[in-house]
């Protein structure tokens, strides 16, 4: 009973129903794990009494004759969905302590669906980054090792490095992710893991500590892209809180898995080849391409024309969305306040209150973004650089659309390399360029998912990533099904410290 955690969410499920093992099991097979792997930094909050007590409310649910869809899956949630009783941090020194009175609306779907929550799971702070190094609480740590150099940490990729981490590792059976640039999809590929970034407005995003609100999505990361499907199943709906969630029905997302892509249209956008893509990451697109030939598709090469713009414009809409969302923590309702200097029973001003707590509760990135966000949006500023990059993502959505007329699905690589050490982390832009082959898809609002495909030469995960049309994530899923199981990944990373 002791592997129990290495199952599929699928396989747990199966093996629930039938009585093989109980839901306290399986979750103690993950507490048992998260406890073994604790140098992983996945989890800022681990709640092993809570989780326990949930998978013996599961059992004795089931032994009554009640189902659900999630009933005594061990799941871990992302430290940005708020959680009622369970502090909520976002990694971030300015809301340490803060303990929700409410439930996110995903998080509430997935409990009335039956999960159990293992605890909430390490970040880029405020979900800023791509590494998962500028978490408050420490770095989180990719579980691979790379053949060259098996003693380095590796990063696990961001803002959803814990997520990723911790179902990589086997702590958790699937995890929610947020992505707003690629941060579900460029850590599932970092962490041999898959990610689904659902279209924009098909998971609620109320009760989600906001970064860019017209561009942060929530979703599923699993093992497998039928995990995925399930997970989505139970994330997905309509709410009435949230004034983007979109009133459409939620299908069935595990009903086409087994279709298979014979007479489909598959599209390779030239624009994203790259100066310096490594000759391993152009290798695994092509392959990718000829197993979907192999199935039946027809495989395409469309034009994406703004695809160079998509990463500058991102990182003005981005950055002025994050200015104006964070302007509420500034000490006063709730979270960490700063201390007055020198000593002194209070601070001169209010003002002055404000600035210190902001400068010494958010981190640099957070910070650097605030500022920059607060460049754009300032007067003189605003028509030439915010309403420019509004206009730009239009045209990227415009592409997209005019590329959906033609195929039904895009296959991308997912990443410009694989995971890279944490002391060999590149700085300003050279990190951004990792959301290269990720950000279009967010401007654009659009579905896509990144599952593992290969390995580098260093024995690394490498991930490609299939795109689809809005709210069309059943297509979607049957091509990542069809090419799932042509790649035939079954590469683990070292599991044990």
């Amino acid at each position: 009973m002791t592997e129990l955690n290495r199952l599929t969410i699928a396989a747990a499920s199966a093996g629930l129903a039938k009585g093989e093992f109980s839901a306290r099991e399986l979750t103690q097979s993950c507490v048992d794990a998260m406890d073994e792997r604790s140098d992983l930094g996945a989890f800022i909050t681990p709640t092993p009494d809570l989780a326990l007590e949930a998978a013996d409310q599961a059992d004795a649910k089931r032994k009554g004759g009640e189902d659900a869809p999630l009933l005594g899956i061990p799941l871990g949630i992302k430290d940005l969905f708020c959680t009622e009783g369970v502090q909520t941090t976002a990694a971030s020194k300015i809301l340490q302590g803060f303990v929700p009175t409410y439930e996110s609306s995903v998080t509430t779907n997935l409990l009335r669906d039956g999960a159990v929550f293992l605890g909430k799971l390490n970040l880029d702070e405020f979900a800023m980054g791509s590494s998962n190094t500028t978490s408050y609480y420490g770095n989180v740590v990719n579980p691979w090792q790379s053949a060259s150099k098996p003693d380095m940490q590796l990063v696990p990729g961001g803002s959803s490095g814990g997520s990723a981490s911790a179902v990589a590792a086997r702590l958790c059976l699937g995890a929610t992710g947020t992505d707003t640039g690629g941060s579900i999809r460029q850590p599932a590929a970092f962490c041999g893991i898959t990610g689904l970034k659902p279209t924009y407005g098909r998971c609620s995003r109320w009760g989600i500590v906001a970064f860019a609100s017209s561009l942060d999505q929530a979703g599923p990361m699993a093992r497998s892209v039928e995990d995925c499907a399930i997970l989505l199943g139970s994330m997905a709906g309509f709410d009435a809180k949230d004034t983007t969630s979109v009133d459409t029905p939620v299908p069935d997302y595990t009903a086409e898995l087994g279709a298979g892509v014979k007479g489909l249209k598959i599209g390779l956008p030239r624009e994203y080849r790259v100066d310096r893509m490594p000759a391993e990451i152009e290798q695994l697109w092509q392959q990718s391409a000829q197993w979907l030939r192999d199935q039946g598709a027809e495989v395409v090469e469309i034009s994406l024309p703004h695809t160079h713009s998509a990463l500058p414009a991102y990182y003005i809409v981005a950055p002025a969305e994050a200015s104006s969302n964070l302007a509420r923590y500034d000490g006063v309702r709730y979270g960490f306040r700063a201390d007055a200097p020198d000593g002194l029973p209070e601070f001169s001003s209010l003002e002055d209150m404000y600035a210190t707590t902001r400068g010494e509760g958010f981190g640099a990135e957070v910070q650097r973004r605030i500022m920059i966000g607060a460049y754009v949006l300032s007067a003189g500023y605003y028509d030439a650089y915010y309403n420019k990059a509004r206009r730009v993502r239009s045209l990227i959505a415009r592409d997209f659309t005019e590329a959906f007329e033609q195929v039904d699905a895009i296959l991308t690589p997912t990443t410009p390399s694989a995971a890279f050490g944490i002391t060999e982390e590149p700085s300003g832009v050279e990190m951004y360029m990792n959301d290269v082959f990720t950000v279009p898809a967010s401007m654009a609002g659009i579905p896509g998912i990144s599952l593992p495909a290969g390995l580098s030469s260093d024995g690394l995960p490498l991930g490609v990533q299939l795109l689809g049309r809005p709210f069309d994530e059943e297509g979607l899923l049957r091509v990542a099904q069809a090419l799932e199981d042509a790649a035939g990944f079954t590469a683990t990373p070292q599991l044990m410290a």
